[in-house]
């Protein structure tokens, strides 16, 4: 295997955590692995000037968006809080659209999606950012099929993560992917850190915000949904507590929350059913049946397709 050759594009009000735990990963990677497999690294940015992150941290760049052309096997774009109201840079779009047509992967970690975006090539992708972000990311780029519950996401040669230290984990999937997994397990040792996190992000974020207003209809049936959410709950048994019809309510509830009926009843689900596999020794089919999955093999399905682990493995890794 040759020199991996890894551009990081930052900018002012970049996050450093975003900037240096995907470095330390691959840095520390590079003690494992022959001068012919290392990788090299290059922060790329405007005007060869440092730039100042979101914390006051300066960080020198190597290259600018005008140097002459060069090929990168991966390309990323780090993220910053102020990304997802920020306007396109022309200059960052033509340098990306560029590079990434001659990468084998590019991406982005936390709110760089919305750069990547900018520049067009998220449509299509199942991509990933931060879960605070996640919505504003579908709706400004709604080609692309955003999953706001992954910490990282690779869908042919885009890779995403979800916020900040969550590039740690996609750069250790990388290192795994291009290594092996027993190196990834070595740096991530070397960084003190889980080598492969289980869950998503709604271990740390409030994935099931409810409406504002109790009283509304959408309010309403969140609570419905809330207190009884071991029973069958179709779109039109919920419909009928706020006294509509089924498809009026699907609008509403799309409109209002981002997400159907039925979606929501299956994350409050997820929901419940974690903190009782975080908190509890009930055993799983007794835990499926109480948040409504019916059966744990259920169960099983919707937690490998909404957070990519199964139930058993993620109550195994609050208890480790």
């Amino acid at each position: 295997m040759t020199i991996r050759k890894v551009a990081l594009v930052v900018f002012d009000g970049v996050q450093a955590l975003d900037v240096a735990g995907p470095l330390d990963v691959l840095a520390e990677a590079n003690g494992f692995l022959t001068p012919e497999e290392h990788y090299a690294i290059s922060v790329v940015g405007h005007g060869g000037q440092p730039v100042r992150s979101s914390n006051g941290m300066r960080i020198m760049v190597d290259q600018t968006f005008d140097d002459p052309a060069e090929e990168f096997s991966l390309v990323l774009v780090a993220g910053g809080p102020e990304l997802p109201s920020a306007p396109p840079d022309a200059g960052v779009t033509a340098w990306l659209r560029d590079r990434c047509a001659h990468a084998d992967l590019y991406g982005s970690i936390c709110t760089g999606a919305f750069v990547v975006g900018h520049a067009g090539l998220l449509d299509g992708c199942n991509v990933t950012t931060h879960w605070q972000n996640a919505g504003k990311l579908a709706a400004m780029f709604p080609e692309a099929i955003v999953d706001p519950d992954r910490i990282f996401l690779k869908h042919g040669k885009l890779v995403t993560s979800a916020g900040v230290t969550a590039g740690i984990d996609l750069a250790l999937s990388l290192v795994a992917q291009d290594h092996g997994a027993p190196i990834a397990r070595s740096v991530a040792k070397r960084l003190v850190v889980q080598a492969q996190r289980q869950g998503g992000q709604s271990q740390f974020s409030p994935f099931l915000a409810t409406s504002l207003d109790e009283h509304s209809p959408i309010g309403k049936v969140q609570a419905y949904v809330m207190a009884h959410i071991g029973e069958v709950l179709s779109t039109e048994r919920l419909a009928t507590i706020c006294g509509i019809s089924g498809r009026s309510l699907s609008r509403l509830f799309t409109s209002e929350t981002g997400m159907t009926p039925h979606e929501f009843v299956e994350a409050a689900r997820v929901d419940f059913a974690r903190n009782l596999l975080e908190g509890s020794v009930l055993q799983l089919k007794a835990i499926a049946y109480d948040c409504g999955f019916g059966t744990a093999e259920r169960m099983r399905l919707v937690f490998a397709r909404r957070l990519g682990v199964s139930p058993a493995r993620y109550r195994a890794s609050f208890q480790d």
